[in-house]
């Protein structure tokens, strides 16, 4: 019995110290932290260059995003209406676009630092909004995300930059294309958005 008792003990405290490790604002401090430092530390990215920032971007960035549920979020109900084959192809346009908007911002870091907002509990146990400011010189940016609980960790779906989140901002983009060609023009306007970046940038 007090074997038992003890296991259960050891296994209710595991599971605690599992849970606090990741509290959605720990995640978010820990993913901005490494990616800033990592940022500071490679002289390449600090010089500019761009290959390796959107490496940086892919290896450590999107993992921890859910791009199933933006992609959604930002196509709206024509999403539903998509074959598998224009989903897989919107998808994968899609990251590339969103790598491209994530390396533009990381090419600005400097001497910044992050800072927590206080954390505000939300009616969903399972999602949270967690804000930060990226503080350097001049005022600071306000940078907020939109999580959601994926087994033991967290997943971003959403980021708000200075009071505009990213899925409504690439909603309104995609509307037009969306209204004018469906599925199909959009994936044209964002192969070719991606191809004009990649070589503004090479």
């Amino acid at each position: 019995m007090f074997r038992r008792t003890l296991l259960g003990l050891l296994l209710c405290a595991t599971q605690a110290f599992a849970l606090a490790e990741v509290a959605p604002d720990a995640f978010v401090m820990r993913l901005s932290s490494e990616v800033i430092d990592a940022v500071k530390s490679d002289k390449a990215i600090q010089s500019g260059d761009v290959a390796r920032i959107r490496v940086l971007v892919d290896n450590k960035i999107m993992p921890n995003v859910n791009l199933q549920r933006m992609v959604v979020k930002s196509v709206g109900p024509q999403w539903r209406t998509a074959t598998p084959e224009q989903q897989k192809r919107l998808t994968e346009e899609f990251k590339t676009y969103l790598i491209n908007t994530y390396s533009g911002a990381l090419t600005q870091v400097k001497d910044q630092e992050i800072k927590l907002r206080p954390v505000r509990a939300g009616a969903n146990p399972n999602e949270a909004v967690i804000g930060t400011d990226v503080v350097g010189k001049g005022d600071p940016i306000q940078l907020d995300y939109r999580l959601e609980k994926a087994g033991d960790t967290w997943k971003i779906f959403d980021f708000n930059v200075l009071g505009l989140w990213a899925t409504d901002s690439f909603r309104s983009q995609f509307a037009r294309d969306l209204s004018a060609g469906g599925i199909d023009a959009l994936i044209d306007r964002l192969t070719e958005k991606n191809k004009s970046i990649a070589g503004s940038k090479s």
